[in-house]
């Protein structure tokens, strides 16, 4: 008598998808609150913690298969005391905060040992196949790679930085996936405590501004009147007013990372990159980064900024190496 066939699903089942959502909250508040106000401590905005916690959930919904355990919510109060805020969000579900100490200097303590703590007994026990990690800070590495031993994928996300990047090297490099949230994503849920006047907010120089030598009072000084335009000074002021970075100063910046890179990478790694012009993408990410780091802006939202940098990072190593750059030889 002949074993009757049994169902796939029976015959060969296969282990259920499940993630959890691990949030240090001081990266996160510190990240957007530079990237959407240029704010440096919490105090300056306020954040509708509980809108964002469900925006994370319906972002990691839509990333990740299988369901979601829980999101860990990781942030600090004076003597683990939690405030009222932290008490709402204690009691929403499948949300568990976690508390380090802050301290009087207002700085957080304990909270990424917590971390490593549940990532560790996540992983161990089998309780998740995946875990999201919304965080930047290097101390993470040891956790991650504990999990990912025991079969966890890590998916790192990272808030948009205001310029350069606002997490460690080796944190991304560990990671499974990397995602980075938008500030558009995040608007919604922050506001300023204290909201600028219009008309201060509208003489306050963007970087594109800064780049440009201008500020908004003085583009209004220097834009022609009717008359002005008649006699032909119209050239003059359209090239004033102009936006974005300077070619020179980008070129420059260019120049200076490559040398850097030679003496601290080496010669032969640099040689690696030739004939060029041609970047890898990672490479051109981190020209990109270190660019940014000197210019203490970003060069995001002007394309023909990175070809200059471009231009100015492979002049330095074609003169290294003593090649002719319209030649290649």
């Amino acid at each position: 008598m002949g074993v009757p066939d049994l169902p796939a699903s029976a015959a060969a089942p296969c282990a259920q998808r499940r993630y959890a959502i691990l949030i240090d909250v001081g990266y996160l508040y510190a990240a957007a609150g530079e990237v959407l106000f240029g704010a440096r401590e919490r105090r300056e905005y306020r954040v509708q913690a509980d809108e964002l916690i469900r925006v994370l959930q319906e972002y990691g919904a839509s990333r990740l298969p299988g369901e979601l355990l829980r999101v860990y919510w990781y942030d600090a109060a004076a003597d683990r005391v939690p405030t009222v805020d932290q008490r709402v969000i204690a009691a929403l579900p499948m949300v568990k905060v976690r508390l380090g100490n802050l301290n009087k200097l207002g700085q957080q303590k304990g909270v990424d040992a917590q971390i490593r703590s549940d990532l560790d007994a996540l992983a161990r026990h089998g309780a998740v196949t995946d875990a999201v990690l919304l965080a930047g800070d290097e101390d993470l590495v040891s956790a991650v790679d504990a999990a990912q031993a025991y079969g966890v994928r890590i998916h790192l996300w990272g808030v948009e930085p205001a310029y350069g990047s606002n997490q460690a090297e080796r944190l991304v490099w560990e990671a499974d996936t990397v995602e980075v949230l938008s500030a558009d994503l995040l608007r919604p849920y922050f506001r300023l405590a204290h909201p600028l006047p219009t008309q201060a907010a509208s003489t306050t120089p963007t970087p594109a501004q800064v780049f440009a030598g201008l500020t908004p009072a003085a583009r209004t000084v220097a834009r022609p009147n009717s008359s002005a335009s008649a006699s032909g000074s119209t050239s003059a002021t359209v090239s004033n007013s102009k936006l974005g970075p300077n070619r020179s100063t980008v070129e420059e910046i260019g120049e200076h990372v490559a040398q850097k890179w030679i003496l601290t990478r080496g010669r032969d790694n640099i040689r690696d990159l030739l004939p060029g012009p041609l970047l890898p993408t990672v490479i051109d990410t981190e020209l990109l980064i270190e660019a940014e780091k000197e210019l203490g802006h970003s060069l995001r939202p002007y394309p023909e900024a990175r070809v200059w940098l471009r231009e100015g990072f492979w002049a330095r190593v074609y003169r290294e190496f003593d090649i002719d750059r319209k030649s290649g030889k």
